[in-house]
């Protein structure tokens, strides 16, 4: 079965960079939402930023520009850029993916990862 595997978390100072990969295993679509998500102890799980079956990108409001989502051709695999990290960037990041064409929702997602761990200090 589908299986998600996240790469690339670890620790980094203010302002540095961060690439995260999500592999899927046994995938078998070509079309598909694929996204990133976040969360901190206590708190909602947050949008990160998410590309749909076209290509189309759409991110959490507090990155303005820092992240940017992207994936492989074969659209088994997709990576989180992320920039000028702060120290709020801070948490547990998960991959995720979905079955549906067209635009993405939250309740679309499927499957997801374990989640791999950032942390930015000042």
């Amino acid at each position: 079965q589908v299986q998600l595997v996240e790469s690339g978390g670890g620790s980094v100072q203010a302002g540095g960079s961060l690439r995260l990969s999500c592999a899927a295993f046994g995938w078998i679509y070509s079309t598909l939402c694929m996204g990133w998500f976040r969360q901190v102890d206590g708190k909602e799980r947050e949008w990160v930023a998410v590309i749909d079956s076209e290509g189309r990108t759409s991110y959490g409001g507090f990155v303005k520009g820092r992240f940017t989502i992207s994936q492989d051709s074969a659209k088994n695999t997709w990576f989180l850029q992320m920039n000028s990290l702060k120290p709020e960037d801070t948490a547990m990041y998960y991959c995720a993916a979905g079955f549906q064409k067209g635009t993405c929702y939250y309740g679309d997602m499927r499957y997801w990862g374990k989640g791999t761990l950032v942390t930015i200090s000042s």
